[in-house]
């Protein structure tokens, strides 16, 4: 027993976790009761003092045994201070206690940081004692409590007690699903999968972290960012929302211009003005409601909005001109103070200069103040923002109780209280000076505006959820209301056109009376010439009406200053948010906030002097539309955006807002932009074109953000629905794509191979990167996730239309038939197979050049066409590290610097053909590349070299240098020269068709096409015609044609004997054996070629010797060699004697295509 103990003390740790504890996982120290022996800890353990650490928390692992042979007394003290792990001794065998160990607990013992357990709180017993955590425990709790946990020595596996049981499966809970550094709470992790589904043959915590992070454990750690909320200011939905949108929308439009609508379109048009644009409104309110329910919502506004939305594209460019349109609000609304102030003072003859400088006088002390009250903190901000609604609730008011006490001096100025007659009288429209409804429309709607004026200020709302939707629906109802009860009100008691005069009042009861001013006895026909009363003439008529016309001054006042502070609150918020997401890198340096609030002092000045420089200018007639525009522009993107997230059906689509349709959206998103055109047809032409330029810029920097966008989730809805309905369309000949398996391993290997292929492939065909993995399933599929997107991103990244696919195979042919069988799509699936040609064959494994010769042969049994490439040079690039860098700087550099190439020579240098298997580890994948900043101008191919390199970096011999010259080759534009097509055999088509598509790409369009074909001598005219007339029906251009009628001539002796040397260490040589061991060794080794193969096939061996010379004769100079592949019978012609064709045939020659296809027609000349 005393070995058990102090073999088991040998593992305790104490492990560090930047974590803060849960509440603890309670056990009741009588569960064992009842026949089980008590578990007791281990003295040393028990009694080991724990200092203060730097890391936040700890857990200490404690030795749990059985306590056979242990005093009463022991037992009694380890049951106060160990938690039992089961009914039974058995279940307590050899196991650990992890107990949580609080650091600044000073010199306790974990005895002491682990006793109590019994005496927690929120303790809910179940199964005859088992505890398990009820609800109030799934929050975190304070730093003092303790959290079990449970090391299994015997199963090597790290596990809590969930539901009373032993389990590593953690419960659900909020924590696990947010995001890292919330600022809601801290994130939790649960465990991995592999964590619970694993074997366990790996030491205790080898793998232990869902996020591979050192220190950072699974199941329920958490991570260490803790937000510090003491001194944040955060808002309700009715001083958050409610309350500024109200003051927004309630502009200077409602004291100064309301009146004279209802002058021009009359009451019953004014309803009607009033009420398109709060449709407008209160679609777009939906809309908001809609998206900010659907999921947290931080800072940002309309910009945060539509970003996580519709994506960065129209996020960002809407983000732009939102945040720079509310900066220009803030000078409108701040000169429209201003000319207020003004016509006071002119007034009372009190002006400082004159009129325009007295403007910008008053609105750069004004722009100051409020840049004061901004930097001051949000909560100085909102209290201004109550005091400004007090007053503007306050004017409308004394509106209102005017309307009421009609007074004998104001009846001359065409106000005579609630008339019957004046309301039939205005209810129909009078328009005048060439004003229509669209115009008036134009220039009341910007009073409708400002209802993202809560959404906007969205991470200083407490529940932005509960707050955007009820504060800005409530706000556009109420600013409604008031809006059409002053409309009518107005046009209740006011006639258009009033002299002003007190000696128009008319004595004598006339009969004959048409207005309603003179069948009350005043007579303002005089006013045809023109008045300066009534509600045409007079902008003034709300403060002629109420009961005390400073107070409406005041309401003004309020309007527009509170309209200006909100703007100055948003503008730098939205642009905050705009520039942590770096959508625009140069702005970044805006991202920087200040103090509990996170302002954004920079921001705040940056708007002070947008807004400065437009009040300066003071002409504001001609921005004011492009504003309300692009206000416009950004209700109509909210719209569409939850028309387009519905009509994804993306499954993360589910906002708590229930009030919304996908239709009335776009009805809203319509109207918006049909308002757009209302207002002023050029303002907003001119904001599709910002917004379209910003959209286009955005999309060509493709910033590294991914939010879910609902344009991703209509791109796959898209691409499923599209592909679904591709599988129920037949095959057609006309229709055919060479759609490509390329056996590459890692893409970024074997670039040439994939510039060559995606040459004819792109916008053309499917071109799917094969990479199979082998060894250790474990090591493997850990590789296998991880290459997935790496290599994904590095063929997007090279432009490269194609699709990575890896697999585990036991071997390399496994794999192949994998990938042949199921990679691919219903009808997007590959039809033919790529590979490069296996360059190394005869110095690599005979078993590696079987499995390759296979892999042709599977194909075959698939119907695949099959594409063999080669270079002389070769196409393996894996052994340069740092060859992306490479090709990258030869690429973009015409004068190349001096560089250094860390060259494995270590590897074998050829693996062209796929050998795959050999996957590299992570460390030898790592590119290193030293770059010297000396401009020598050498030429590229003295680049590589630079003298006096240190470490264990080498100069590029010839060679490597030579294979990146030819792996570069294809990126080019190809010069003027052919394409050789030695279509020796009819293959269905695929042999023509490949250097078709090829010279149809803007590199290859300078190349002809030059077709060989075999023939005999004396038809060779014919055959000519013959083949002519062919490529003509298949509308295929050609430069010449030629007919091979050597091709059966026996070849040079010299190439004979070459060939027989190259293929003597593979042969057998059963004639100069005995029966029996030759025998043996054939069916040990049936790669050999035997003697009577090679006589078998002499006639083939002879003929691809004999083409390599033809090739070399009239081809040496061709860009690209197109061939048919010869077919080897399976079973019939060994691996070696197949692979000595095939190298015989394409041995130093231009690059060639090997081709065969699966002799199905490819090329049709019907139509």
């Amino acid at each position: 027993m005393e070995g058990k103990q102090s073999g088991s003390a040998e593992q305790k740790t104490v492990t560090e976790l930047k974590a803060v504890s849960e509440e603890p996982y309670l056990e009741d120290k009588d569960a064992a009761a009842g026949g089980a022996e008590p578990a007791v800890a281990v003295d040393d353990v028990l009694s080991r003092p724990l200092g203060p650490t730097p890391s936040q928390s700890r857990f200490q692992v404690d030795l749990v045994t059985e306590g056979f042979g242990r005093p009463a007394e022991a037992a009694e003290k380890a049951g106060r201070e160990v938690s039992m792990l089961g009914k039974s001794s058995e279940e307590a065998k050899g196991r650990f206690r992890v107990n949580f160990v609080d650091p600044s607990a000073g010199d306790e013992t974990s005895g002491e940081s682990g006793g109590g357990s019994s005496e927690g709180g929120n303790v809910s017993l179940q199964n005859g004692g088992d505890a398990m955590l009820n609800e109030g425990s799934l929050h975190s709790g304070g730093r003092h409590h303790h959290h079990h946990y449970y090391y299994d020595t015997h199963t090597s596996t790290y596990y809590l007690r969930t539901f009373g049981h032993n389990t590593m499966d953690a419960v659900p809970r909020i924590d696990h699903y947010r995001h890292t550094a919330a600022d809601l709470g801290e994130k939790l992790i649960r465990p991995s999968l592999a964590e619970l589904h694993d074997e366990l043959d790996k030491e205790p915590f080898e793998e232990g972290y869902a996020n591979r992070e050192e220190g950072m454990p699974t199941g329920e750690a958490v991570a260490t960012y803790i937000p510090d909320s003491k001194g944040i200011v955060k808002f309700g939905w009715i001083k958050g929302v409610l309350v500024r949108c109200m003051l927004n929308i309630w502009g200077v439009m409602l004291f100064i211009r309301l009146s004279w609508i209802v002058g021009q379109a009359g009451i019953g048009l004014s309803v009607v003005v009033i009420a398109v644009a709060a449709v407008v409104t209160t679609f777009t309110g939906l809309s908001t409601s809609a998206i900010a329910t659907n999921g947290f919502v931080r800072g940002g506004g309309a910009y945060y909005l539509i970003s996580r939305s519709l994506g960065p594209e129209f996020g960002g460019a809407i983000g732009l001109i939102f945040a720079f349109a509310n900066a220009v609000a803030v000078a409108m609304y701040v000169v429209g103070f201003a000319e207020t102030v003004v016509e006071l003072l002119k007034e009372n003859g009190t002006m400082m200069v004159d009129e325009m400088n007295d403007i910008r006088i008053i609105g750069t002390i004004t722009v100051v103040l409020l840049l004061g009250i901004s930097i001051a903190g949000m909560e100085w901000e909102a209290k201004a923002q109550i005091v400004l609604l007090v007053i503007l609730i306050l004017a409308i008011g004394d509106f209102v109780i005017g309307t009421f006490i009609p007074l004998d001096n104001k009846k001359p100025k065409g106000f005579f209280g609630y008339k019957a007659e004046i309301f039939m009288e205005n209810f129909g429209p009078d328009f005048r000076n060439e004003e229509t409804f669209f115009s008036v429309f134009a220039i009341f709607f910007p009073a409708a505006t400002g209802i993202l004026a809560g959404a906007n200020i969205s991470g200083d709302l407490a529940d932005p959820q509960s707050a955007i939707p009820k504060g800005t629906l409530l706000a556009i109802l109420i600013t409604t209301l008031v809006y059409i009860g002053i409309a009518v009100s107005v046009g209740s008691c006011v006639v258009r056109d009033a002299t002003g005069n007190i000696n128009n009042t008319i004595i004598t009861e006339l009969t004959n009376c048409t207005t309603a001013a003179c069948k009350l006895n005043y007579d303002f026909s005089s006013c045809q010439t023109g008045c300066q009363y009534g509600l045409m003439n007079n902008f003034q008529v709300m403060s002629m009406v109420s009961g005390f016309a400073p107070l409406i001054s005041a309401g003004i006042f309020s309007a527009t200053l509170s309209s200006a502070l909100a703007s100055f609150v948003s503008a730098p918020k939205i642009f905050q948010a705009l520039c942590k997401d770096n959508i625009y890198p140069g702005f970044l340096m805006f991202a920087k906030g200040y103090g509990k609030n996170n302002e954004p002092l920079r921001g705040y000045l940056l708007t002070f002097l947008i807004a400065l420089g437009f009040i300066l200018i003071a002409e504001l007639n001609i921005i004011a539309p492009i504003i309300s525009n692009f206000f416009l522009a950004s209700y109509a993107l909210i719209n569409f955006s939850v028309f387009h997230a519905s009509l994804a059906k993306s499954p993360g689509w589910r906002p708590a807002f229930k009030y919304y349709n996908m239709w009335i959206s776009l009805v809203g998103a319509i109207l918006c932009c049909i308002v757009m055109f209302v207002i002023n047809w050029w303002a907003a032409l001119l904001t599709y074109v910002i917004v379209l330029g910003l959209y286009i810029y955005v999309t060509y920097k493709k910033p590294d953000v991914n939010w879910g966008s609902s344009t991703q989730a209509l791109t796959y809805l898209n691409a499923l629905q599209h592909s679904i309905r591709l599988s129920g369309v037949e095959d057609h000949v006309k229709n055919f794509r060479p759609q490509c398996l390329i056996m590459t391993g890692a893409p970024n290997s074997r670039p040439a191979l994939l510039h060559l292929v995606h040459a004819f492939t792109k916008n053309v065909g499917l071109m799917i990167c094969g990479h199979v993995h082998m060894g250790s399933q474990r090591q493997a599929v850990k590789e296998r996730l991880s290459d997935l997107a790496k290599y994904q991103q590095w063929l997007i990244k090279n432009k490269m239309k194609a699709f990575y696919a890896p697999v585990h195979a036991e071997d390399l042919r496994d794999g192949g038939q994998y990938l042949m069988q199921a990679a691919g799509l219903g009808r997007m699936r590959p039809n033919t197979l790529v590979l490069g040609f296996k360059r190394n064959w005869r110095q690599a494994d005979i078993r590696d050049v079987e499995t390759y010769i296979n892999l042709l042969h599977d194909a075959f049994d698939i119907q695949y066409g099959v594409v063999v490439i080669r270079l002389k040079e070769g196409l393996d690039i894996s052994h340069l590290q740092g060859q992306e860098e490479i090709l990258s700087f030869q690429e973009k550099s015409p004068c190349s610097k001096d560089v250094i190439v860390k060259v494995d020579y270590s590897k074998k240098a050829e693996t062209d053909a796929f050998s795959i298997a050999f996957v590299l580890s992570s460390s030898e994948k790592t590119p290193v590349l030293h770059k010297e900043d000396e401009e020598d101008g050498k030429t590229p191919t003295q680049s590589l070299l630079k003298k006096g390199s240190k470490g264990p970096s080498s100069p590029l011999n010839l060679a490597d240098q030579r294979l990146l010259d030819a792996t570069t080759q294809f990126q080019k534009k190809q010069s003027k020269s052919n394409i050789d097509v030695w279509w020796l055999f009819d293959d269905g088509g695929l042999t023509l068709l490949i250097p078709y598509l090829l010279t149809s790409k803007k590199k290859w369009k300078d190349c002809k096409i030059r077709v060989f074909i075999g023939g005999k001598i004396n038809r060779i005219d014919r055959d000519r015609r013959a083949m002519a007339t062919l490529l003509s029906k298949f509308r295929i251009d050609f430069s010449d044609i030629m007919v091979l009628g050597d091709i059966n001539m026996k070849p040079k002796i010299e190439n004979i004997t070459a060939f027989e040397e190259m293929i003597e260490p593979f042969r057998l040589h059963e004639d100069d054996k005995e029966q029996e061991i030759a025998d043996k060794m054939k069916e040990s080794e049936p790669w050999r070629i035997t003697d009577n193969e090679l006589e078998l096939h002499k006639t083939k061996t002879y003929r691809q010797i004999r083409l390599n010379e033809l090739l070399k004769e009239h081809s040496s100079t061709a860009n690209i060699i197109v061939m048919s592949l010869p077919v080897a019978r399976k079973g019939a012609v060994s691996s070696a004697l197949y692979m000595a064709w095939l190298e015989a045939l394409s041995k130093d020659l231009p690059p060639i295509f090997l081709v065969r296809g699966n002799h199905q027609s490819v090329l049709t000349f019907y139509s």
